[in-house]
């Protein structure tokens, strides 16, 4: 506890010496809070992946038994498909975050959307509507497949869980790290510092939600192991929402595209100009050449 506390009276000596030094600097000055917003952040993290993590493995599991999918190809395809898209939607995401929203809305918005999607999936278990009616196949019964509205309701899940794992795979780590300033030497080593505890929560919430998660949905109840994730995600967002007034927002930096179409555009309109002489001007910084190395 004194680490932090130290780390946070240094870095706040570092952030006003910095703020004199850059008295004329054009970025806007934020009061970083470091250590404090950890909680908040981790926390975050931590109930994220305890809820998502074991259910999404045992997936195959549940489309084969609760949906009844006898065709286990037709449920790895599917869940494949979901893999792939939730990989991709981590790119568009971080573009729309880093363009116009921000990684605090982003993630805002992931966090309540990765909530959604996982009620609906608790739902589907849950509710005897919203899932095939139960049967042993063992014993040479007829399973019944699901309908179109229960599949329908199961895309939907899906589809939030998407929206939210694209949101929060590429925002939450820098986001955390945005909380430190890294002028300072007390906030490079709380960015470190941070990374490891990252990382370490990562691991313990992924130990914890590929072993008792999936123990409650495979031996004891399919609802119950649902709900509990369901509340976990739900936590995350309560645990997120409740350190809002002492979070760093980044504002973003506008499209990336921007400027490397406008290079293009310059380097076109200035494509018949003649060289100049002075070679040194042309360096960003301008650097100076020594007349007697030029042969």
């Amino acid at each position: 506890m004194e680490a932090p506390r130290q780390q946070d009276e240094e870095e706040d000596q570092d952030r006003k010496a910095s703020i004199d030094d850059d008295s004329d600097a054009l970025e806007p000055v934020h009061n970083h809070h470091g250590w404090k917003a950890m909680p908040y952040v981790i926390g975050n993290e931590t109930f994220e992946k305890l809820g998502t993590i074991g259910t999404l493995s045992n997936m195959l599991v549940y489309l084969t038994t609760v949906y009844d999918m006898q065709s286990s190809v037709h449920a790895a395809t599917l869940l494949n498909v979901f893999s792939g898209t939730s990989n991709l939607a981590t790119v568009a995401d971080a573009f729309v975050s880093d363009t116009y929203l921000g990684r605090y809305t982003t993630l805002a918005a992931a966090t309540i959307s990765s909530f959604v999607g996982m009620v609906i999936l608790t739902l589907t278990a849950a509710l005897h509507s919203l899932h095939p009616p139960t049967c042993n196949a063992k014993a040479g019964e007829q399973c019944q497949g699901p309908s179109g509205g229960q599949l329908a309701v199961l895309m939907a899940s899906f589809f939030f869980l998407v929206i939210g794992a694209g949101g929060i795979r590429p925002c939450n780590l820098a986001f955390g790290a945005d909380q430190f300033d890294p002028r300072t030497a007390a906030g490079r080593r709380g960015i470190a510092s941070f990374f490891n505890c990252y990382y370490f929560t990562f691991t313990v919430a992924m130990m914890l939600s590929a072993t008792v998660i999936i123990y409650l949905q495979s031996d004891v109840n399919w609802a119950l192991g649902l709900a509990v994730p369901a509340a976990l995600m739900g936590l995350s967002c309560a645990v997120f929402f409740m350190g809002t007034r002492i979070y760093v927002r980044i504002c973003p930096e506008g499209s990336p595209f921007t400027s490397f179409a406008q290079v293009l555009v310059a380097a076109f309109c200035k494509r018949r100009l003649l060289l100049s002489d002075m070679t040194s001007s042309m360096f960003d910084p301008p650097c100076w050449i020594n007349p007697a190395l030029v042969l």
